[in-house]
């Protein structure tokens, strides 16, 4: 009997270990898909950031085929295309973002980015009209000076910029803008204050440099302002104000400004052996 009492129960351990397994499997399965969602989102941040922009656009149309209501994907493929300089292309993927279940007034304002990349300023401005007043970020109000700029609307924009200045930690680039707006509008003295700031804020920023030597140039300031400097950016910046003298109509100042160019720079400096030999010449 005592073997006709195992038997049962031997059954019912095998239905009870089948069980298990069965368990085990949709548990396993549950945590591979878990790995996957992981594996994926940091894919997706490598193909934004390390990846060739262009293969990152190739990455995201081969996923959204198969999602394609996936606004992360398609996010990613916009940001892309913005990344590769495909502007117009990153213009429509935008606008697709803007129209998807889930979408955000940062997406908005990403679509008006995109817009000004294009020279779409006039859609760019009433895409950013859109925006609700109370949605504050800086990258709103750095586009929205930049648009008020291309309207020449000189406070508007100094309101804007002054209010991007102050939601970011990392004014630098805002403020070489806001000098660059001032030196299109002739305010020479300000413009040269605000690249100033800009460089003390990072001092690899070259652009600023050069617009920091444009607006002292303009003011036939014609020595270099004491900033950090290698020796091939100081051969550059000499270049560059020598360009500003001769425009200035110094021609002398620029021929030595020139000479000085050539001679810093650590390898040839053959756009400013053709300038120098151009006004040799006559």
């Amino acid at each position: 009997m005592r073997h006709f009492i195992l038997i049962p129960v031997l059954i019912a351990g095998g239905f009870t270990l089948s069980a298990c397994a069965e368990k085990g499997d949709e548990t396993v399965e549950r945590a591979l898909q878990d790995v996957n969602v992981v594996d994926e989102s940091d894919l997706n941040d490598v193909m934004l950031t390390v990846a060739d922009p262009n293969e990152a656009v190739s990455y995201f149309q081969r996923s959204l085929k198969s999602t394609p209501d996936r606004i992360d994907l398609q996010r990613g493929l916009a940001k892309s295309l913005v990344r590769a300089r495909r502007n117009t292309e990153g213009v429509s993927a935008w606008t697709k973002v803007t129209k998807m279940q889930g979408t955000t007034a940062d997406d908005t304002i990403d679509l008006a980015d995109a817009q000004i990349r294009a020279g779409e300023w006039d859609q760019a401005e009433k895409t950013l009209d859109s925006v609700p007043p109370t949605h504050e970020t800086f990258k709103r109000y750095r586009l929205e000076a930049m648009v008020a700029d291309a309207n020449q609307e000189w406070s508007h924009a100094d309101s804007f910029y002054e209010t991007a200045v102050g939601l970011t930690t990392r004014p630098a680039s805002v403020m070489n803008n806001w000098g660059y707006s001032k030196l299109t509008r002739g305010d020479y003295s300000e413009a040269e204050r605000l690249f100033g700031e800009s460089i003390r804020q990072d001092q690899s920023l070259f652009t600023a440099k050069n617009n920091l030597v444009l607006a002292r140039g303009a003011q036939r300031k014609y020595t270099l302002p004491i900033i950090p400097m290698d020796q091939t950016e100081r051969a550059q910046l000499l270049h560059t104000m020598a360009l500003s003298a001769i425009k200035q109509g110094d021609i002398e100042t620029g021929k030595g400004l020139l000479r000085e160019a050539v001679s810093t720079h650590p390898q040839h400096f053959e756009q400013a052996v053709r300038s120098l030999q151009a006004l040799e010449n006559g």
